[in-house]
């Protein structure tokens, strides 16, 4: 399918998509006028593309790693979905140890603006 299609088709838009080629996560074919051809495989790619953008993993992390997730035969796909999974709960960790320290500051805050609500805070 064409780039209008395959944007409908996954929700993505015609520019996501090709900033998506431009950063190596996806390769769509092309047909012989050299419009791109998006097949069905690419299309469940983009998919879990957007959703592991939307969830904050970085290009780099989804480019280095995602063959392994996507179920792509080869010799390293299992390792890569270990990696690739490592990766992620390290990410995940990093991001709950950042929450911690925002939700620190929030309390502080709070209790800072409880406390000059009572008049003691000038």
């Amino acid at each position: 399918m064409r780039i209008g299609e395959a944007a409908s088709v996954s929700g993505v838009s015609a520019r996501s998509l090709r900033h998506y080629e431009d950063e190596g996560l996806i390769v769509p074919g092309r047909f012989g006028n050299g419009f791109r051809d998006y097949c069905p495989a690419t299309i469940d790619r983009v998919l879990v593309i957007r959703s592991l953008l939307e969830s904050g993993l970085p290009v780099r992390l989804i480019r280095e790693l995602l063959p392994g997730v996507t179920g792509e035969a080869g010799a390293g796909a299992d390792a890569g979905c270990a990696e690739f999974l490592r990766e992620v709960e390290d990410y995940r960790d990093r991001l709950a140890a950042r929450i911690a320290v925002l939700s620190d500051r929030q309390a502080a805050l709070d209790a800072y603006l409880r406390e000059a609500r009572r008049g003691g805070g000038r």
